[in-house]
């Protein structure tokens, strides 16, 4: 079964989206790495007042809530920003040209849980963190999980170590600050809401 696609497609919607009375009217490119860009902003206010703001522009990613038994596979990766490993749910970057984001989550599960989903359902979208940045991380469930050889991409995922940890024990591993990672926290919540509740992962692998 395919992965169903999210209801619109990405990108901002230009001027004043929701009523708000700003809009950007200009854009500069400050500094520009491999995958991101640094720019800077030109926004006009509700009263004509102009103002300046520096965003990170990022290709986007998505992230996956792979159920199997009454557990959900994680990851532990070393992250550069916080100089430490970070316990996460299975992501990846947008970083292929025209690759629907369903497909890009299939591909990111094989590459570093191992596992090949027969079924994936789109669960939701978010802006990871929109006082800086655009990008956008979409969401996806995945369940009936067959068991594949890991193709892991670049030298952090050769390292990384994929875990399968029990439903139950989430909400303590917030709460202790282990888990920690935002878009993991998001995804989550987003199963949780989709398979109806706390207790509701159980069993969630044969559906």
């Amino acid at each position: 079964m395919t992965g169903s696609s999210p209801p619109y497609a990405a990108g901002g919607s230009g001027a004043g989206p929701g009523g708000s009375g700003f809009s950007v009217t200009g854009e500069r490119d400050l500094a520009r790495g491999s995958l991101v860009r640094l720019v800077e902003l030109d926004v006009t206010g509700p009263s004509g007042a102009s103002l300046r703001r520096e965003v990170v522009r990022h290709p986007g990613a998505v992230i996956v809530v792979a159920l199997e038994g009454d557990g959900v596979w994680l990851v532990r990766q070393y992250r550069a920003a916080v100089d430490r490993e970070v316990l996460e749910l299975p992501a990846g970057k947008r970083d292929v040209a025209g690759e629907p984001p369903d497909e890009t989550a299939r591909r990111e599960l094989v590459e570093e849980v191992g596992r090949r989903a027969s079924l994936l359902r789109y669960l939701g979208r978010f802006y990871n963190s929109p006082g800086f940045t655009d990008e956008e991380t979409f969401c996806y469930l995945a369940t009936e999980l067959e068991p594949v050889e890991r193709e892991p991409q670049g030298l952090e995922e050769r390292h990384m170590a994929a875990e399968l940890i029990a439903w139950g024990v989430l909400d303590r591993l917030a709460r202790e600050g282990t888990l920690c990672d935002a878009k993991t926290l998001a995804g989550l919540a987003l199963a949780r809401g989709a398979l109806g509740g706390p207790g509701a992962a159980d069993g969630a692998a044969g559906r």
